[in-house]
């Protein structure tokens, strides 16, 4: 191929600056015994923000029935009044932001879902993706089951609701043991909180403890907010119940190699969180500093793509002993714009988000550092913004491998054949986004960076099956819900 690239076309039309990025998956937070269950459940939710703008949720309980508020947009514009925290009395509470990777955004599929049991109700909100939940739903009608939501979370409540056991825990885990997928969820019930983790512990899930109520939260952020103590991880296959007795643990489910997703060390987690012991903001800087010994460069100045490039790029410059510059300022109160996205429109949406430091970028060689390329769409407006600033060199250097996969575990991600790495090699990559140079950490390099000698490419440590393509859980929906391989594959694994 000559020239550059088909430029990706897909991008949704109603958003100019996100659709180039993997979107977060989703946070939960849930609170056992405090008297400020739901206004504590609010602040967790605004620290998870991150994870899913889309819509946001609370269901709390008082120990005679459930209290549910639910909205579309972020947290604070449902949960910021006193009025509304006032309607969810109780000392028990679970709250969920959702960015939908399964499921239209509408108000019937904002989370926690509830539902009413013959044990009583159940809230449940969940953080992942369920890779048979279309095979599942299919045989659930066809048994006589109602579904209001278009969500693969709702399989879990009717797979409970069909279970032959009695105990709210058992129908839990008989529930959990027929699906396949990453999770992480929170549910509530009549005196009990409960928490759990897919076997591979794909997805995130912490325990902290504040005035004596326990907490499960997607990321240690949410404890900090509120000033709770972060007690542990749950661990991969664990599921936890917290009732007046304390913290009670169990694992039903068969040993598994632990996969968690390694892009929430790249992108997901907020910098200021630890997750599975790793601090997310030391680790991007040491995935920077491994770029910079793989790919150097001369260059005059290191620039991050603000802002989740700024700690891989301060670990690039500092390694690479060339200065760290704020050379892309970015502006945190832009939207989605209220003008109609017609093409001139578009073409200056970067600049409305974006804007070069022209007193810091003129005349230099910059090298710019961002966490990853999906379409690669922005990457080719933020290079022409940097060129028209002046500089004289533009590098790119990215810090993860090439993504050349979806992710089917709760990232919505295109599909495969519009991911820019998939498609096309390294140098038509650099033609297209307009780079004097482009490179991208190693796999190995990445690995290093967490700690790890190397990827083991038969025992890799995480789950980056969108970088290498190797998919840890059976991608049943995917594939096929009859595809006899994978069901074969269920059947072996004693779900």
């Amino acid at each position: 191929m000559t020239g550059k690239p088909d430029l990706p076309s897909n991008a949704p039309s109603h958003d100019l600056f996100d659709s180039d990025r993997f979107h977060d998956e989703c946070g939960v937070f849930g609170i056992f015994g405090h008297d400020d269950a739901a206004a504590h459940t609010a602040l967790g939710l605004h620290a998870l923000q991150h994870r899913g703008q889309e819509a946001a949720g609370i269901v709390s309980y008082d120990t005679r029935q459930f209290h549910a508020e639910r909205g579309l947009g972020h947290v604070g514009e449902h949960f910021s009044s006193p009025v509304v925290i006032a309607r969810l009395p109780g000392h028990s509470a679970i709250g969920h932001n959702r960015y939908s990777t399964t499921g239209e955004t509408i108000l019937r599929n904002v989370q926690p879902l509830f539902a009413e049991f013959a044990f009583g109700g159940l809230a449940i909100a969940h953080n992942g993706n369920l890779t048979n939940s279309h095979t599942l739903r299919r045989r659930l009608v066809q048994q006589g089951c109602i579904f209001q939501s278009t969500l693969d979370t709702e399989v879990i409540i009717h797979l409970m609701a069909t279970s032959r056991y009695h105990q709210v825990v058992d129908r839990l885990v008989d529930a959990l043991r027929q699906v396949e997928g990453a999770y992480s969820l929170v549910a509530m019930c009549d005196g009990t909180l409960i928490g759990v983790r897919d076997p591979m512990g794909v997805r995130p899930l912490v325990i902290g403890e504040i005035d004596g109520a326990t907490i499960l939260a997607s990321e240690t952020c949410a404890l900090d907010i509120i000033g709770a103590k972060f007690l542990r991880d749950v661990e991969p296959g664990e599921l936890v119940t917290i009732d007046a007795d304390g913290i009670h643990s169990i694992r039903p489910f068969a040993a598994a190699k632990s996969r968690f997703c390694v892009f929430e060390y790249v992108y997901f987690a907020r910098p200021d969180s630890v997750v599975e012991g790793r601090s997310v903001y030391a680790a991007r800087k040491r995935i920077g500093a491994e770029l910079a010994i793989e790919s150097p460069i001369d260059a005059d100045v290191v620039i991050p793509v603000p802002d989740s490039g700024v700690p891989a790029a301060m670990g690039y410059a500092m390694q690479a002993g060339i200065p760290f510059e704020l050379g892309i300022i970015r502006n945190h109160y832009v939207g989605r714009t209220f003008i109609e996205p017609g093409e001139q429109i578009r073409h200056l949406g970067v600049k409305l988000k974006h804007n070069a430091n022209r007193a810091l970028v003129a005349g230099k060689r910059v090298i710019l550092v961002d966490d990853s390329i999906v379409r690669g769409t922005t990457s080719v407006k933020i290079v022409e913004m940097v060129r028209q600033a002046g500089a004289t060199e533009v590098h790119m250097r990215i810090a993860s491998p090439p993504t050349t996969n979806s992710c089917f575990y709760g990232v919505d991600t295109p599909d495969r054949d519009k991911l820019l790495a998939a498609n096309h090699n390294l140098e038509e990559m650099r033609t297209f986004i307009g780079v004097d140079t482009l490179a991208y950490v190693s796999a190995d390099g990445m690995y290093r960076a967490m700690g790890e000698e190397r990827r083991d490419p038969d025992a890799p440590a995480f789950c980056d099956a969108c970088f290498t393509g190797d998919y840890p859980i059976a991608l049943v929906d995917h594939l096929g819900g009859d595809n006899v391989a994978q069901l074969s594959l269920l059947a072996e694994r004693g779900r």
